[in-house]
């Protein structure tokens, strides 16, 4: 079984070796570690998996390989795993979900704290207590406009609070261009980033001319070809902009091989008072958004990458971020951005027909002075236009 498990992750592009697999064996036989698919995730990455980087793949890789096989380890009696399946699915009628009552964030974090005093078993379905598969504001997998999504995956992608450990994934610069039109788009990136003078001096083709004309000078020049642009890029990551990776892996290689100085960092659905660019010590790495704000100069262009698909109250209440508490509103830090670079551009993945329906990206396009644009080939060209004025 091993065996097509190294093969499994050979061929998701880790470049792992016969001497890691071999250790890995070996640390099985040695039984460093219980049944556990947990335990035996961890050990392999770490005999097989050199660069993290490469972590990315190998867990598409591990997913795929083992999905479905749980069953033959050991299983925790202490976690209850029907607490993590959806088992019910409601189907309501717009009657029912237009008569669910909107608490409001301060009303919500509120009752939440009372029903946890209160709560002492599991429940399902309903609209009070915190569970899964009813209208409760609390809970997951069921229907509430405005609710703290506690475990679980969501559906409706507006929960106020998500109260779980996230983990977000790196978006891999090395991806290559899938599809003709993103490499017409890189064609659009790579006039956007040269700028220069109209000609220089073209030394080797001077030399070969003045041999060639028997030593009397003959001087030639050329388009001067510089990469000048400075540019900063902010990536919203996890979520879901789990829906759009693709593209904006895409987006990130073309980027990385275009703009020599680039920086980027990540951001969850809205900048706050710290940034990160390892999404896997993203607890522990992170750098204050003042000192970015204050380390790049005026003329650096500004690229935020986002579906700024999220609850209001994460743009516009102090508190409102859905992992912590932050002190103040992501509005106030996107104006601080927009002030200190005054060209800027929002790339949006998600399809421009939905934007609309949605009260976050509204707010989001006035923050950015309307200066939002789907990420596709015409808006592409229009935010390398307006970003080169």
């Amino acid at each position: 079984m091993l065996i097509d498990f190294f093969y499994t992750v050979k061929q998701a592009g880790v470049p792992v070796s016969i001497k890691e697999f071999l250790t890995l064996l070996e640390a099985m036989d040695k039984q460093v570690i219980s049944p556990s698919l947990d335990e035996f995730y961890f050990l392999s990455r770490l005999t097989l998996v050199k660069d993290e980087a490469h972590f990315d793949k190998f867990d598409r890789a591990f997913g795929a390989y083992f999905k479905g096989i749980e069953t033959i380890f050991e299983k925790r009696p202490e976690i209850p795993l029907e607490w993590l399946v959806k088992q019910l699915q409601r189907d309501l009628t717009p009657e029912q979900k237009a008569a669910i009552e909107k608490f409001g964030y301060d009303k919500l974090m509120d009752r939440l704290k009372q029903l946890l005093e209160e709560q002492k078993e599991r429940h399902e379905g309903g609209s009070k207590w915190i569970g899964t598969g009813g209208v409760s504001p609390f809970g997951h997998g069921g229907y509430n406009p405005e609710g703290i999504r506690i475990g679980g995956k969501g559906g409706q992608r507006s929960a106020v609070k998500v109260w779980e450990e996230r983990q977000y994934q790196d978006y891999d610069g090395e991806r290559e261009l899938g599809t003709r039109n993103i490499k017409v788009a890189l064609r659009r990136l790579r006039r956007f980033a040269r700028e220069g003078l109209d000609e220089e001096l073209a030394l080797d083709d001077t030399i070969r001319a003045t041999a060639s004309n028997a030593g009397y000078l003959d001087i030639r020049m050329q388009p001067e070809r510089k990469n000048k642009i400075k540019v900063l890029m902010l990536f919203d990551v996890g979520g879901s902009m789990d829906d759009h990776i693709a593209r904006t892996e895409e987006l990130f290689s073309a980027a990385r091989t275009e703009f020599k100085n680039m920086e980027f960092f990540y951001f969850h659905n809205c900048v706050y008072d710290y940034l990160w660019k390892n999404n896997r010590r993203r607890h522990a790495e992170r750098f204050p958004t003042w000192d970015v704000l204050r380390k790049y100069t005026p003329d650096t262009k500004l690229i935020f990458v986002g579906d700024a698909t999220m609850s209001p109250y994460e743009i516009v209440q102090p508190g409102g971020a859905v992992e912590y508490n932050n002190a103040e509103a992501g509005a106030e830090w996107l104006q601080r951005f927009t002030s200190t670079f005054p060209h800027f551009v929002w790339l949006n993945p998600e399809p421009e027909g939905l934007w609309q329906y949605r009260q976050s990206i509204a707010l989001i396009r006035q923050l950015m002075n309307d200066r939002m644009f789907p990420l596709t080939m015409d808006g592409l060209e229009g935010a390398m236009r307006l970003l080169s004025k």
